[in-house]
């Protein structure tokens, strides 16, 4: 019997169903509670980890699918272009505001990253775990690893950055009274990637196709940008 649930575990599609039922239960809860707090995400991380850590499965094990999930991340990011598309109009009009605002928000993230990360003593390690912290997973994944960071480290602080985002953003729109589309859009896609980028398309098409183009520029100018750092 053991060596049953041993081959089922360390079978890759245990990883992939495990996630794809935990995913589809919090999109059904959240749908249902309406609240950003209950991001399908996070639900999922509340379902998976309780499951390996009750039948005592090693992580290594759920990784066999959880890879294979993962290399869907940049197909998933680019699908984002198809939005964008739709907006082409309003991209050419407000380029030059578009890119401002991404490398402002860019150099803002990383700065005050690293400024909190030497005032509470964290190692070299550690800083570049966290630096990359405000753009999407696979691009910060590799900033992190590149700069020697530790890539588990990154993602988990990618996903409270999106989080954040995803909760806050609609509030301090309306604390600020940003009533241009473009801006909101902007300024949740740079600094809470595919979370944010998911609450804004619930604001609007236009916030969220300029947050999924916030995105990808974001991302490139952080990789360049955190050469600074």
């Amino acid at each position: 019997m053991h060596d049953i649930f041993l081959n089922f575990i360390s079978n890759p599609m245990f990883g992939i169903c495990l996630t794809v039922i935990a995913y589809w239960l919090g999109n059904i809860i959240s749908s249902r509670i309406k609240n950003a707090i209950f991001n399908p995400v996070i639900i999922s991380l509340l379902i998976i980890i309780p499951v390996l850590r009750i039948f005592n499965i090693k992580t290594e094990y759920y990784q066999n699918g959880g890879e294979i999930i993962k290399m869907f991340l940049l197909p998933a990011t680019a699908a984002l272009g198809y939005a964008v598309y739709k907006q082409m109009d309003l991209l050419k009009k407000y380029l030059i505001p578009v890119l401002a605002g991404c490398l402002t928000g860019s150099l803002t993230a990383l700065a005050s990253v690293f400024a909190l990360a030497h005032l509470f003593g964290l190692n070299g390690t550690i800083t570049a775990s966290v630096l990359p912290k405000s753009v999407t997973a696979p691009i910060a994944v590799d900033i992190s690893r590149g700069l020697g960071g530790v890539p588990s480290i990154t993602f988990i602080c990618v996903a409270i950055s999106g989080m954040t985002g995803a909760i806050f953003a609609p509030l301090f729109v309306k604390m600020l009274h940003i009533r241009n589309k473009v801006a909101v859009g902007v300024a949740i896609g740079t600094c809470s990637h595919a979370f944010g980028t998911s609450r804004a398309l619930e604001i609007g098409e236009t916030e969220g196709a300029m947050s999924g183009l916030a995105i990808g520029i974001a991302g490139v100018m952080t990789s360049i940008l955190v050469l600074l750092f």
